[in-house]
This record gives C-alpha cells, sequence and structure tokens, in this order.
C-alpha cells in the first residue's frame, strides 16, 4: 500500500471514530475538515452535496446516514465501514487497476458464489429450485476462492443458490477466516434465527439481502405457504439485534405494480431495510416461466419509481437493470462481479449460465482471461444506451456470438439451454423495451451538459 492509500486509511479512520462520538454534531465538521484539505477543490461538488443533505435533517439521505448511527451495532458498523471503504475501495480497487492493466482482463470487485445448490424453498421461476443437492462447494474451495480473489484486489463476497445459509456454519467460519472482507448473502430469510444473528453479530462483516416479492400473498404464492410470515420474523430477529440487512426484490409482470408501490417501499423501512436490490425476472431454463417478464411498461415504472424514492425515502436502492447509466452498461464478466456456481463453474453473471472454466480446473486469473469473459471485456457495454446494458435481455443474439466463440457450454445440468434458445425468449421484450429505452436516454441527455453526442 502507498502512501497515498495509507493516508486515506488512516483518514477514514479517524472520521470514523469522530463521527462514533456523535454523528448529528460531528458529520457537519467532519465536513469542514475535509474541506480544509481539499485545497484544489478536486472534491467541491461532492462536498457541497453531501453538505445540503446534511443541512437539512429531513432529508431522507440524512435519516439513512444517522440511522446507521442509531439502529446498527457498532462494532458491526465500523467493521463494515472500514472493510468496504478502505480494504473494498481504496487498497483493493488499487488492487484492481493494477491487475487489470498487467493481465488485461477484467478483475471484479465483487465474486458471487454458490455454496450448494440445495434449497428448502421450491419458488416459480427459480432454476435452483430444479437442482437439488447434488452440487457443493467444500469449504476448502469456496476458502481459496477468497484467497485467490483477495490477491487481485477483490473483498466483496455474495452468496447466491440454492439457499446458501444452508451451509449457515462454513459461512460463518469463512467470516473468521477472512475478517478484512465483506460477506454477503441473498436468501430466503427462512433460516435466520437468534443463534446464527448472534454469530453474525459475533462475526461483524455479514449483511443478509433477504428475498421478498411483496407482501404476504404475492410472496407466498410465488415462495410457498408461510414464507412471507417467516420472513418477518428474521427480520424482527435482526433488527432487535441492531443488525444491518436488506433485501432483495425480483419484479415480474405479477408483482411490478406492488414493488414499486411507495407502500412498500415504506414498509420494507419500517421493518429495518437499510437497502434494496432489485432485480426484473430472467427466463433462465427451458422450464422457465416466460409469461413473468416484466412488460416495457413495467419496467418504466419501476425506472421511474426507484429513482422518485431515491430522493425521498432513506432507503440505498440498485436496479440491476436501470442502472446502467450510473456504471456504465452491464457489470457482468468480471467488469465488476462474476458468478461461481455451485459445481465450480466460472460464470460472467449469476443469470448466465454458460461457462468455459471451473475452478477445479483453474485459477480465478485464467478464468478472466479464458474466451467466454475477454469476450464480455473486449465488447462491453454491449449498447451505446446504457439503459440497454444486458447482452440477453437487451440485446439478443450478442450473448450467442460470445458463447459460440469461446466454445462455452451450458451449465444448467438439468436441461441442457444453448445461449441461442436463452436469448430467442428474450427478442420480443427486447423489441418492446427498444423504444421506450432510446425515449428515456433521449429525456436523459436532453438535461446532460457532457457533450457525448447522443
Amino acid at each position: 500500500m502507498g502512501l497515498k492509500e495509507k493516508t486515506q486509511v488512516f483518514a477514514v479512520k479517524k472520521a470514523l471514530e469522530f463521527m462514533d462520538k456523535d454523528p448529528v454534531t460531528n458529520l457537519p465538521k467532519l465536513l469542514d475538515w475535509m474541506d480544509a484539505f481539499d485545497v484544489k477543490g478536486t472534491l467541491k461538488g461532492e462536498l457541497e452535496a453531501v453538505r445540503g443533505i446534511v443541512q437539512n435533517p429531513d432529508n431522507n439521505w440524512y435519516k439513512l446516514i444517522m440511522s446507521l448511527w442509531q439502529d446498527i451495532d457498532p462494532g458491526v458498523r465500523n467493521t463494515l465501514f472500514e472493510n468496504f471503504i478502505i480494504n473494498a475501495s481504496i487498497s483493493g480497487y488499487q488492487k484492481q487497476c493494477e491487475n487489470k492493466e498487467k493481465y488485461n482482463c477484467n478483475v471484479p470487485w465483487a465474486i458471487l458464489m454458490d455454496p450448494t445448490s440445495a434449497c428448502n424453498l421450491k419458488c416459480t421461476g427459480c432454476w435452483a429450485g430444479e437442482y437439488g443437492n447434488h452440487m457443493n462447494l467444500t469449504y476448502e474451495e469456496l476458502d481459496e476462492i477468497v484467497n485467490q480473489g483477495t490477491e487481485l484486489g477483490t473483498y466483496v463476497y455474495l452468496y447466491t443458490g440454492g439457499e446458501p445459509l444452508v451451509r449457515k456454519k462454513d459461512l460463518i467460519r469463512l467470516c473468521e477466516a477472512h475478517p478484512d472482507c465483506v460477506f454477503s448473502s441473498f436468501t430466503n430469510g427462512t433460516l435466520i434465527d437468534e443463534e446464527f444473528a448472534s454469530e453474525m453479530l459475533r462475526v461483524k462483516n455479514f449483511i443478509p439481502a433477504i428475498s421478498i416479492e411483496g407482501f404476504e400473498e404475492a410472496t407466498d404464492s410465488r415462495r410457498g405457504k408461510g414464507t412471507y410470515q417467516k420472513i418477518m420474523k428474521a427480520m424482527k430477529i435482526l433488527k432487535e439485534k441492531k443488525l444491518p440487512f436488506g433485501i432483495s426484490c425480483c419484479y415480474t409482470s405479477a408483482n411490478a405494480e406492488v414493488i414499486g408501490s411507495e407502500e412498500y417501499f415504506d414498509y420494507m423501512i419500517e421493518l429495518g431495510a437499510k437497502f434494496a436490490w432489485f432485480f426484473t425476472y430472467m427466463p433462465v431454463g427451458k422450464g422457465a416461466v416466460t409469461e413473468l417478464m416484466a412488460t416495457a411498461g413495467q419496467r418504466e415504472m419501476m425506472y421511474r419509481k426507484i429513482r422518485e424514492y431515491r430522493q425521498t425515502k432513506p432507503l440505498f436502492t440498485a436496479d440491476f437493470w436501470n442502472d446502467g447509466e450510473y456504471v456504465g452498461g452491464c457489470v457482468a464478466g468480471g467488469r465488476s462481479y462474476c458468478h461461481i456456481n455451485a459445481n465450480g463453474d466460472i460464470e460472467p453473471c449469476a443469470f448466465i449460465h454458460y461457462s468455459d472454466s471451473n475452478i477445479r480446473e483453474k485459477t480465478l486469473l485464467e478464468a478472466y482471461q479464458s474466451g467466454l469473459f475477454m469476450g464480455y471485456h473486449d465488447n462491453q457495454p454491449w449498447n451505446g444506451n446504457m439503459l440497454r446494458p444486458c447482452p440477453v435481455l437487451d440485446n439478443p443474439g450478442m450473448l450467442t456470438d460470445v458463447v459460440e466463440k469461446a466454445g462455452a457450454k451450458s451449465t444448467d445440468y438439468q436441461n441442457l439451454e444453448s445461449a441461442k434458445e436463452f436469448s430467442d425468449k428474450c427478442v420480443d421484450a427486447a423489441a418492446n423495451w427498444e423504444p421506450v429505452a432510446e425515449r428515456l436516454w433521449k429525456e436523459k441527455c436532453a438535461g446532460c451538459s457532457m457533450g457525448c453526442n447522443r
């Protein structure tokens, strides 16, 4: 770590100590301190924006920031802040950049991995429910993935599945083995109990993102009767123990209006959620229910609602299909993240079940340099309109070209589905979304002064 990074790390730690003493009083003072050090005005715009938030206690972002000091255990909060800011975003990002240049390939900020294909639920439209318990990564394999990842600069690890909490003990063991990393899990929430919450409080570097489909009727209709009440119980336990958690929402043709409603957002905030990840339904696998794909109108509604609520609700949100403008399009293929399934196959995305590398045969770096990942590296962004970021849902045919050129194979071990078959299911949705996305992009560009000739 160079002098600049060491100085940044020292500053972050001191800032957290200062905030802990009295966040309401000391946050404005912290901004004044940053002003004094920003002699060249590099951060002037950002500091002014934050000051505008701090000076208005009714601002939703001010409320969210203060809730992190009011609602979250101090040890958990500071561990996560240090791991996110220092390890993942300062020293880790520097290592990622160095390795990207050195090896001429993508190196991700985060890795998604499936500890198991097993799940205690069988949700409509979910491929994992078809796989059963015949695929698992051993603890040693999961540990080695993290070891290789941190060596390249990746300090954020998210579990998917299957239901990751089927492997509770191993997940906690990984938190203990890698206290400098942030671990999170997409989970149905039904296996979160007092004992596991106490373990989360002990290790301090694990955050659940609980999958919920709306209110009780919508959630239970897709995930099974009684699931919603189990989720409510899990959230209550987490809130009482002052543990941070978020929600993961898949919006479909059946629930988009509920998930995009103000009533739903307000209730999730009331329950204690601090963040929300939004996904649109993808027809993965031959048995996928294509009727669940959101319409273009519903996707536009979510685009507008989430942006509206970002100005009014104390909840951090990310929409992984509609936020391409903020991250330069598709973030998969190792550009910002990749996925490793429970069989060890290294995939560009959790929704792209094709691979030409396996962690049992190749290192992470070798996978990032493989034909499939380099296909992503060389072709991103897939579209100049960042509201059409996906090589499947928004630009069908592009994934097919990359997969076929790389000789990648389907990793769906129940019913092999070619990339063309998968892409073909998205042709109509892409055609319907294109004019909407172009209109929205023009609206955005009309108010932009960047001069990008769009």
